[in-house]
């Protein structure tokens, strides 16, 4: 699975609500992190691998004219998706207080 944002569309944000023009961009981008997270959430329930990829800027042309993509979408991740061959390795646990801070 490609995931793209159209860059077409963050430009005429940006043009209609300038004040906003520089997070339009970054909300694009956090726009896609949610759809991913989502499917990637929907293909666990189903019994189904992923993972996320990020070989950008590498392999954006070779997409881009394998699967005809207009040249203002960019390409964000890859998603490789498939059976379950092996669980994965259990991470070590950290502390989350290191990661996250709570402000009362």
């Amino acid at each position: 699975m490609l995931y793209f944002y159209d860059k077409s569309i963050v430009q005429h944000m940006q043009e209609q609500f300038p004040r906003y023009k520089e997070n339009f961009p970054i909300w694009a981008q956090q726009s896609n992190g949610m759809i991913q997270f989502t499917i990637w959430t929907e293909l666990a329930g189903l019994g189904i691998g992923a993972n996320i990829q990020h070989y950008n800027p590498v392999i954006d042309k070779a997409v881009q004219e394998l699967f005809n993509i207009p040249e203002n979408y960019v390409l964000v991740a890859q998603m490789p998706f498939g059976g379950i061959v092996a669980e994965r390795e259990a991470k070590a646990e950290e502390d989350i207080s290191k990661r996250v801070r709570f402000i009362k």
